[in-house]
């Protein structure tokens, strides 16, 4: 059985989520129509059914295959997906009621919500009996890791809850120091004591013990993995913020964190499937390739098994590095990979790139990204952003390549500073070509998320360093939030969003809640093994300082203009149409700004945004006199 279930592929188990839904369709209206009582002049139960089984499957075919209730695996059948099932039961509940009436009868209310309902229970109860079939088949099988959680508090909670839909791990029991948890059944399993861990361990061959408790300081986490690991148990632990930014080992063997941690959501890993038929088999070229997301990018395209993988980067260094690191991964899927060292705003070395090498898909990853720095030297930002843009997009276009990609970034949403405002500037111009590319020709579209974790400039180093120099830890205002994404994810999506792109379109990537980075700030210093220090507590360690909003940045980011966003096929993207400019404004931004760039008249280029950007320098919340050439004061990427 554990065979069987490895061996389907993702498309037949969509077909046979699919099927099995129908299935229930039919099962619920069969079960509706003779439970129910129907009155007098409708038609015997059996006729009822053969006429409206068909009709009612093939509406609900399509109402599944729109909501993506097939495509969702056993485990990702959450409380979203139970609102899917209910809307589908809804809808086929009134398609029964317009069916009945397009024949000239009727049936009471009850009997179209009892339809609903049981379609609804069935489905739901469907799917919670198939995960735990799935489940107990893998874990009898034996590749399961049976674990032993240390901690009953809040974190332990979550852990087991989020261990019973995975088929790899298996929680046991718990332990904890508290004598008043000992004894009592938590989320279903029960509570012992520390005393009686190498009984546990023996009795039901556990594997692993997990550390639960991120409350306590690191030493004393320490000084419990030492004890286990005496007892030939393997220890892991929840990693803490300290791991993930370098200042310390727990213990080597127990696990590092990652910057996955700081999400407060489920990381993306959903593979491309699909997306990767853009990619295959085709000459892809990435600008900025030598960045923190164009390497990602790169290291994930060449997995779609691409012919061709042109690295166009500006620094050396850069291309060096990248050029070396995804050498040997392309030689062993077979993908040439082509170095080209040049930038995006020469157009003849852009034309011959695209000529050279048959290029017939484009990533433009290639910006200045970080706001401080741009802020300090907008023509030098405006002329690789925007006019960067409008070269390699026209280049695009005029080469007639299959499809181009803009990477943006949710501060190009009513932009604050200048680095915003370029990202916002190259939108409009792959909007105005995409307005007025052929049907048929090249399909130009964009992809908008906010910050990343672990790139160039982010928090995680920038706190690690003023750490380590014992502080102060800087944050700008004590409300500032950011959206983040891990870099793997953010690649994940970019690449999955630009092969469902029809041109034009702003892709918008779901990251969760925004997060508050004060409470970064907080955890860094603490899971670091020291204390804040603060009016509360004036005896602490390191001191968190306010330095204000510096010249370009906004207190909160945002993704969208209107809120007029819509789903897609992916659960995790959105495509919005946005309006953009005329080509005779596009023609006048582009004269002025490349007048104000040939001149060096910074002035002339920020009045130019200034007109054509709303709200531009708007926005800014005046807490300080930090200094816009200062990264550390910007929580950014």
């Amino acid at each position: 059985m554990e065979t069987l279930l490895r061996s389907l592929s993702r498309r037949h188990k969509y077909t046979l989520f699919l099927v099995c839904d129908l299935v229930l369709v039919v099962f619920s209206l069969a079960v509706t129509l003779w439970a129910m009582h129907l009155p007098a002049g409708f038609p015997p139960p059996g006729v009822a059914l053969i006429v409206a089984a068909p009709i009612l499957s093939v509406t609900a075919a399509g109402l599944a295959v729109g909501l993506g209730l097939p495509s969702l695996s056993l485990a990702e059948y959450d409380s979203s997906a139970t609102i899917r099932s209910a809307l589908l039961a809804i809808c086929l509940a009134v398609a029964a009621y317009v069916l009945t009436s397009a024949v000239g009868l009727s049936l009471p209310f009850v009997i179209y919500a009892g339809f609903a309902v049981t379609l609804f229970l069935s489905m739901f109860l469907s799917r919670v009996v198939a995960l735990q079939v799935v489940l107990s088949v893998y874990r009898r099988g034996g590749h399961v890791t049976r674990v032993l959680i240390y901690g009953a508090g809040a974190t332990g909670t979550q852990l087991v809850r989020a261990f019973r839909s995975h088929k790899g791990i298996h929680p046991i029991a718990f332990v904890d120091d508290k004598p008043s948890m000992q004894g009592l059944t938590i989320a279903g399993l029960t509570v012992y004591g520390p005393t009686r861990i190498a009984e546990i361990a023996e009795k039901k061959r556990i594997h692993r013990v997990l550390l639960a408790v991120p409350s306590l300081s690191p030493p004393k986490q320490a000084r419990i993995a030492a004890r286990l690991q005496a007892m030939g148990l393997e220890v892991q632990t929840l990693p803490s913020f300290a791991q993930l930014i370098g200042t310390e080992a727990l213990i080597d063997r127990l696990e590092t964190l990652k910057p996955q941690m700081l999400l407060g959501r489920d990381e993306v890993k959903t593979p491309l499937m699909e997306g990767a038929v853009s990619y295959a088999g085709k000459s892809v070229l990435v600008s900025g390739a030598g960045g923190s997301i164009g390497a990602e990018l790169c290291r994930q395209l060449i997995e779609c098994a691409p012919k061709r993988l042109v690295l166009y980067e500006m620094s050396e260094i850069a291309l060096f590095t990248v050029h070396r690191e995804l050498r040997r991964l392309a030689e062993a899927m077979q993908v040439e990979l082509v170095p080209v060292l040049g930038s995006v705003c020469d157009a003849r070395q852009v034309r011959q790139a695209l000529s050279d090498h048959g290029v017939e898909v484009i990533l433009h990853a290639a910006a200045y990204k970080h706001v401080a720095m741009v802020q300090c030297n907008p023509l030098a930002g405006l002329a690789n952003n925007v006019l960067g843009t409008q070269v390699i997009a026209a280049g695009a276009v005029e080469a007639g390549i299959e499809r181009f990609i803009l990477i943006s970034t949710d501060k190009a949403v009513r932009p604050s500073g200048v680095m915003g405002a370029s990202k916002r500037l190259a939108e409009l111009i792959v909007q105005d070509l995409a307005s007025r590319v052929p049907e048929g020709g090249p399909i130009l579209s964009m992809v908008r998320f906010g910050n990343v974790l672990g790139s160039s400039g982010s928090v995680v180093p920038i706190f690690h360093e003023q750490i380590r120099r014992g502080g102060p830890v800087t944050v700008t205002h004590p409300h500032v939030t950011r959206y983040f994404m891990t870099i793997e994810e953010a690649a994940r999506l970019v690449l999955r969003a630009g092969s469902m792109a029809d041109g034009g379109e702003v892709f918008l990537l779901d990251m969760g809640e925004p997060v508050r980075i004060v409470d970064l700030a907080q955890h860094a210093i603490e899971a670091s093994g020291y204390t804040v220090q603060s009016e509360a507590n004036p005896n602490g360690d390191i001191r968190i300082d306010y330095i204000g909003l510096a010249e370009g940045e906004k207190l909160h980011e945002e993704l969208f203009f209107d809120g007029s966003e819509r789903p897609t096929a992916h659960r995790k993207i959105f495509r919005v149409r946005e309006a953009g400019v005329s080509e005779f404004e596009m023609a006048d931004i582009l004269r002025t700004l490349r007048r104000a760039v040939d001149e060096g008249d910074a002035e002339a280029a920020l009045s130019l945004v200034r007109r054509r950007i709303s709200g531009f320098g708007s926005d800014r919340l005046e807490t300080g006199n930090a200094s816009p050439a200062d990264p550390a004061s910007l929580p950014g990427r």
